[in-house]
């Protein structure tokens, strides 16, 4: 197996951070933070969802593909920069989970498994019977409980800077989340937040409910990688918080997934980085090859 460049390590703030109803009401439509480029068709809505108010956005036509974010983001700190690229040729239905942006809480801890459920409960409540699915950082493990827990639901996985094991994180990760706080949080995606929902305790409340899941997290048997059946495409930058090791044996797991590194670390191959934005060249690879994958039989 090729040896890749050790993961750099990110301060403790970004890494929490990247880590981070049959009858629906729909919203205005609002303007993107990360793109001006606007997209063929869009919808955004709240759907009741396993005693949640779900938020979501449906943005082009085409077959169906869904995005789920990151820890501590949003739908546009994610995938902001790629959704006009994205719904040229797909239906996207972008949602935001438990506690995350517009999306109200439960009083129930955050799981993957939890979350995996809640995703497809919205997809039947928007008579979506089959769709593929788009996660990154903690997206990406929600994606792999998807096809492990809703086999049925998938057509195509794409795991982005995700993990299975706590070993698969940098060394160091999980001991310096004890003493992670909201203070390390990076500006720029608390701005998001607070621009979507200026309510302080609900970021509070994001926060920690995403700290506590990693935490807490217990290790994933590699039967259940192995069960994944629907073809999938593992991503990973090669100074990502997610060991590139890691990211290759998840590849060797499930019986019909391709792996791709690329240059950068933790989302930057996909346009998820704070602050300013600037297409790459890398970008435009991820995008093609997340094409080829869709689109190909």
């Amino acid at each position: 197996m090729k040896n890749f460049s050790q993961p750099m390590m990110l301060s403790l703030g970004v890494a929490v951070a990247l880590l981070a109803s049959c009858s629906t009401k729909n919203s205005e439509p609002m303007e993107s933070t990360k793109s001006t480029e606007k997209t063929a068709y869009f919808k955004s809505g709240y759907s009741d969802v396993n005693g949640l108010k779900m938020y979501y956005e449906i943005h082009g036509e085409g077959d169906p593909l869904v995005l789920i974010h990151g820890g501590g983001s949003t739908i546009q700190t994610t995938f902001g920069n790629i959704i006009p690229d994205l719904a040229k040729n797909h239906k996207l239905i972008a949602v935001e989970l438990q506690a995350h942006g517009r999306t109200s809480d439960r009083d129930a801890p955050e799981t993957f498994e939890q979350d995996a459920d809640d995703v497809v409960t919205l997809l039947q409540n928007l008579g979506i019977a089959k769709a593929s699915f788009f996660g990154f950082s903690n997206g990406g493990n929600t994606t792999m409980q998807i096809g492990i827990r809703h086999p049925e639901m998938v057509n195509k996985l794409i795991i982005a800077s995700a993990f299975f094991k706590r070993e698969g994180m940098f060394p160091g990760f999980f001991d310096g989340m004890e003493h992670a706080s909201l203070d390390n949080m990076p500006a720029d995606l608390k701005e998001a937040f607070w621009a979507i929902n200026p309510d302080s305790t609900k970021l509070l409340a994001m926060f920690n409910h995403d700290k506590n899941r990693m935490l807490g997290f217990q290790d994933w048997d590699e039967a259940l990688l192995q069960s994944i059946q629907a073809p999938s495409l593992i991503i990973n930058g090669d100074q990502d918080v997610v060991q590139n090791t890691h990211a290759a044996l998840m590849a060797s797991l499930i019986p019909n997934a391709r792996l791709m590194i690329l240059p950068g670390n933790h989302g930057s191959y996909m346009g998820q980085v704070e602050g300013s934005y600037t297409r790459s060249k890398t970008t435009e690879l991820t995008l093609a090859v997340i094409d080829e994958l869709l689109n190909g039989e």
